[in-house]
C-alpha cells in the first residue's frame, strides 16, 4: 500500500472513529466501525475482496486517538 492510499484509509478510519465516539460508542465499537469503513474504501479503490481488504487494514495497526501511544 503506497503512502497516499495509506493516508486516505487512515483518514477514513479516523473520521469514522471520531463520529462513533461522538455518539457515545465504546472505543472498541468505534475501532471496529473504523476498520470496516477503511476496509470498504480500500476494497473500492483496489478491487480486492472485502475480507482481504479488512486484513490489510488491521495489519496497519490503526487505533483510536484515545488509545494511541
Amino acid at each position: 500500500m503506497d503512502d497516499a492510499v495509506r493516508l486516505m484509509v487512515s483518514d477514513a478510519y479516523d473520521e469514522t472513529v471520531s463520529e462513533a465516539l461522538s455518539h457515545d460508542q465504546s472505543v472498541l465499537t468505534a475501532h471496529k466501525e473504523g476498520v470496516v469503513a477503511a476496509a470498504m474504501l480500500y476494497s473500492a479503490m483496489t478491487g480486492i475482496e472485502d475480507e482481504e481488504a479488512k486484513r490489510c487494514i488491521v495489519a496497519l495497526g490503526l487505533k483510536p486517538d484515545r488509545v494511541r501511544e
